[in-house]
């Protein structure tokens, strides 16, 4: 191709919105443009990439065993109110109503579609299991989008599904989609980073993301240098800590009666350690959270008697309902773990009405022993003893407090967050943390969806059985950018070869006589040689067409110039100095590069 033929328009400056480098660079070398807040349309050198990257992963999917299939995008709001996720996915699921008024979904995630679409025809254990990936436009109405197409409202992903007659079929595609990942993502040229996760909204029994360490990353990682456990904090979990004393000894317990103690203007945990002159270790905080859409069993739950739930389809969910988190003081709840033990789309900290109506009392002093509502008891309160909490009345603390004793937690379960210099569960290491951004995504979905969508197929033995699901995401745009946050300088993007918009670009001082005859015979012979190559044939000055060459980032640029001819100049992107080649060489010479650079990938 020749630049001539491509609208470009390449910025000095990145848009005032643009605060990470891989949206900066993107918006100036021109391969995005924005449409709307968290819309933006790939130009067409963007658009190559973007083709390129997406025939990575359907080489690297389609050598795994899946086979690709294209859903809508829009699809019915019934299988949405079938697998019970209609009202629960809250309001990033942009819906809509079509002129017969059928409630219409542009959709964030295919589960559903996969579900309803696969259930089709389903009726022997023979036909399992079913793999199937599509790369398709998705839509979530973010509450705020940023950092270009790292986070956009609309948003192209590859997303995966399989059904399976057993775990261990499960397991099976599982591993092959993890394998086929660690491919794509080397061929980009990312380290990445597996780590367990959390399954959130999506449901199942597991999962494993796969990161990138980036400075301006979403999620935080909890890692072990020891021994290479790594997790997302949404899921880490730690080797116990013992609740100790005042003295660093273990708590002991007390057989002393709960004791008021009257506590003025004492409302934070800094306050209680000034005013009791003890460690945070031997407090109770007691923190109550609303929870939205719960789809666990709340009917038995202590003060949930009048409780309403409602009915999707053969789920039946909590759309209200409130808990009370029991964690030693100096720990923090994480509530990603919380709102997974309670099956429910959203946890959030009660407001200041809400405490006083179920605690009876403010923020501060609500008490385990007097709160009305179901509580959730970290495993850190489990060895407390002799501890201190709120009393349930304003102004006042107790002591003495025995877990198990004075109070009964209805869930005991991991809900802490844990942080750097905590220990390893697996080798008793010490963790640290870093910043990562998610690129691929797997879970193990079990019957979720099937169940709930009345999926089911004939066994061995004649009997119906119910399959069991998988589901595997990559991020395609946030690849891509992430790419380039990982190789850029100063200057502009330095692209891999797998996915550079042209692998060479030729680049004449001026496009005329012996310097456009050059020119043209190297681009005709690079062509002819299988390179993805484009000739910069602008009516330029030289110092524009170079900060372009440099800012797009093409990995190999070759000048021709009339002081050098017979020579022409190579230069690598990633270089800091060109190589002099005579011109009858070049074209043997840059094969050679690319086609080493791109079998460095592949290893």
């Amino acid at each position: 191709m020749k630049m001539s033929q491509i609208p470009l328009r390449t910025l000095r400056e990145a848009p005032a919105e643009a605060v990470i480098a891989s949206h900066q660079l993107m918006m100036r070398a021109d391969l995005i443009r924005k449409l709307g807040n968290g819309l933006y349309t790939y130009m067409p050198l963007g658009f190559r990439s973007l083709q390129k990257l997406q025939r990575i992963i359907r080489e690297e999917l389609d050598a795994s065993g899946a086979l690709e299939f294209k859903p809508t995008v829009i699809v019915p709001g019934d299988i949405w109110k079938e697998s019970g996720r209609w009202e629960s996915f809250g309001p990033q699921m942009l819906k809509a109503q079509n002129r017969q008024q059928q409630d219409m979904v542009v959709s964030p995630t295919a589960e559903e579609a996969y579900t309803a679409i696969m259930r089709q025809g389903l009726t022997s254990y023979k036909q399992l299991p079913i793999n199937c990936y599509q790369i398709n436009t998705k839509y979530r109405d973010e509450i705020r989008p940023r950092y270009g197409v790292m986070r956009g409202r609309e948003f192209i992903m590859m997303d995966g599904y399989s059904l399976h007659t057993d775990d261990a079929s499960l397991d099976e595609t599982y591993q092959a989609y993890a394998k086929a990942y660690l491919r794509i993502f080397s061929r980009l040229g990312l380290k990445v980073i597996p780590v367990k996760a959390d399954t959130g909204a999506m449901g199942g029994s597991g999962s494993e993301e796969f990161m990138v360490e980036s400075p301006v990353g979403d999620d935080t990682l909890i890692l072990c240098p020891k021994c290479g456990y790594a997790a997302n904090v949404e899921k880490a979990a730690c080797a116990p800590d013992a609740a100790v004393d005042n003295d660093g000894k273990p708590q002991v317990k007390t057989d002393l009666p709960i004791e008021d103690v009257a506590t003025p203007n004492v409302f934070s945990i800094e306050d209680m350690e000034k005013f009791f002159g003890c460690t945070p270790k031997l407090f109770i905080k007691a923190l109550l959270y609303r929870v939205i859409n719960s789809t666990l069993d709340l009917s038995k739950a202590p003060h949930c008697a009048g409780l309403k739930s409602r009915q999707e389809g053969s789920v039946t969910f909590y759309p209200l309902s409130y808990v009370c988190v029991l964690i030693r003081a100096d720990l923090d709840v994480n509530e990603a773990k919380l709102a997974g033990l309670l099956k429910a789309s959203e946890v959030v900290l009660a407001d200041a009405e809400e405490v006083l109506k179920i605690a009876g009392a403010p923020h501060g002093f609500v008490g385990p022993v007097t709160v009305q509502a179901p509580i959730v008891q970290d495993l850190s309160v489990n060895d407390m003893h002799d501890a201190i909490a709120g009393s349930g009345k304003e102004g006042y603390h107790i002591k003495h407090v025995e877990p198990g004793r004075d109070f009964t937690a209805w869930l005991n379960a991991d809900v802490r967050t844990v942080k750097p210099g905590d220990t390893c569960p697996a080798c008793g290491g010490t963790f640290y943390a870093t910043k990562g951004n998610e690129l691929g995504h797997i879970f193990k979905l079990g019957r979720k969806y099937t169940d709930s969508m009345g999926v089911s197929y004939l066994d061995v033995n004649g009997k119906a059985a119910v399959p069991t699901m998988g589901c595997y995401g990559i991020g395609v745009d946030r690849v891509l950018a992430s790419v380039i946050e990982g190789s850029h300088d100063d200057k502009g993007i330095i692209w891999p070869m797998s996915v550079a918009p042209f692998q060479v670009a030729v680049v004449p001082i001026k496009y005329k006589d012996t310097m456009k005859e050059a020119a043209d015979r190297l681009y005709a012979g690079l062509k002819a040689a299988g390179i993805d190559v484009l000739l910069d044939d602008r009516d330029e000055r030289p110092g524009v067409k170079f900060n372009d060459m440099d800012l797009i980032g093409f990995p190999i640029r070759i000048t021709v110039g009339d002081k050098n001819l017979p020579n022409v100049e190579v230069k690598l992107r990633s270089a800091a100095e060109a190589e002099l080649v005579p011109l009858d060489q070049a074209v043997e010479k840059v094969s050679a590069m690319v086609k080493s650079a791109i079998a460095e990938l592949d290893k």
